[in-house]
């Protein structure tokens, strides 16, 4: 399976974020907005998940999990 760049993930992840911080509590989340509505596709497509809840977490383990890859190949060019 293709995995897509961590920084367009974080990049998804913040902007869809900033979007929901900003409704008013009790605001069903992305309802009319259209940029919330193709950043949750765009989240649900990138990450294989079929609701914006799963594809955010995915997006989340995804990013982790290359800081992670990151820092262990950092440590072993040092070596």
């Amino acid at each position: 399976m293709l995995r897509p760049h961590p920084t367009l993930l974080r990049r998804l992840v913040d902007e869809y974020e900033a979007l929901m911080a900003q409704q008013a509590p009790g605001e069903v989340p992305g309802r009319g907005d259209v940029r919330a509505q193709d950043l949750a596709y765009t989240l649900c497509v990138s990450t294989g998940a079929r609701e914006v809840g799963q594809a955010l977490e995915t997006a989340r383990h995804l990013i982790a999990a290359s800081a992670v890859d990151v820092a262990v190949r950092g440590k072993a060019a040092a070596v």
